[in-house]
């Protein structure tokens, strides 16, 4: 593996596409990040590598670094975490059939949930794939930008606020591996395993430390902390924690094009901190520009 960094500057690891979740294609998202100064990007879309090609053909001419990544799914009771991985084998048959299942669970969960809104508002299937693209992993983002399409809601925001909200009783829930199965799937297709946005707020908030230091010794190599959605006092548990087992902490926008209010680079990770997971890696290599 090339484990030679030699790309220094502003790093934002956390980045979305069409391929998932995003509003820009990989392409439009590599340009996003390079007008907004960035040097080095991970390219992280929820449970898919579909955008790594067009991608890293995209960072090149930009003179961009890319970290060809995805932010695998997993769940920890009632909690939706979340698992950045980065520089892994994209074609690891574990790896692979998991995340086949995880897209297929996303989708049909996402048909049962557009049946549920269609008894009181007019949506459709058809109106959700018209959100979609080839590839790209179906969710709830794209039901609200369904209901946005057919006036249901202003934006996205608005529309996971409310129609898609659990309170509002069209929700169902998806079948994710718990955080472990996704650490070891991670690190054993030889990549590294971060911890999305591990400190939110209200039911998504930050698992137990106790479990927490069950995935560091089960692999796990760090934490998004600088992410616009961690809490302060959450923050501050994850750095202590995270200098207890010198671990590897990061720092992301979460960019998702027009369909959040994150932009690029409005935190970002270290040079020391990239270079750790360069290094780190086995499954695949950097996309020097």
């Amino acid at each position: 593996m090339d484990v030679t960094w030699r790309v220094a500057g502003p790093s934002d690891l956390h980045l979305h596409s069409v391929r998932s979740d995003g509003t820009e294609t990989p392409a439009e998202v590599m340009a996003a990040a390079q007008r907004h100064g960035l040097r080095t990007v991970a390219l992280t879309d929820h449970d898919t590598t579909a955008g790594w090609d067009e991608a890293g053909r995209a960072a090149v001419p930009l003179g961009l670094t890319l970290l060809p990544g995805m932010e695998l799914s997993a769940r920890h009771d009632w909690r939706s975490v979340h698992i950045l991985g980065y520089l892994f084998d994209p074609a690891d048959t574990a790896l692979v059939a998991e995340t086949d299942r995880i897209r297929e669970a996303r989708r049909s969960r996402a048909a049962r949930i557009v049946a549920n809104i269609a008894h009181d508002h007019d949506l459709t299937w058809d109106d959700v794939l018209a959100q979609t693209t080839d590839g790209a992993t179906v969710g709830r983002p794209h039901i609200a930008d369904a209901l946005v399409a057919r006036g249901f809601a202003p934006d996205r925001s608005a529309a996971f606020a409310g129609i898609l909200h659990p309170r509002a009783g069209y929700y169902v829930p998806h079948y994710a591996p718990d955080p472990f199965t996704a650490v070891r799937l991670i690190t054993d297709a030889g990549g590294v395993a971060i911890v999305a946005h591990p400190a939110t707020a209200g039911r998504d908030r930050m698992m137990p430390v106790a479990v927490l230091e069950e995935l560091i010794g089960a692999g796990l190599a760090g934490f998004e902390i600088d992410h616009r959605e961690n809490t302060e006092a959450g923050k501050a548990a994850l750095r202590e924690i995270a200098a207890r087992h010198g671990l590897i902490v990061t720092g992301s926008s979460d960019y998702h094009g027009a369909g959040k209010p994150n932009r690029p680079g409005e935190n970002t990770t270290s040079d020391e901190m990239v270079a750790r997971i360069v290094e780190r890696a086995t499954g695949s290599a950097p996309v020097h520009g």
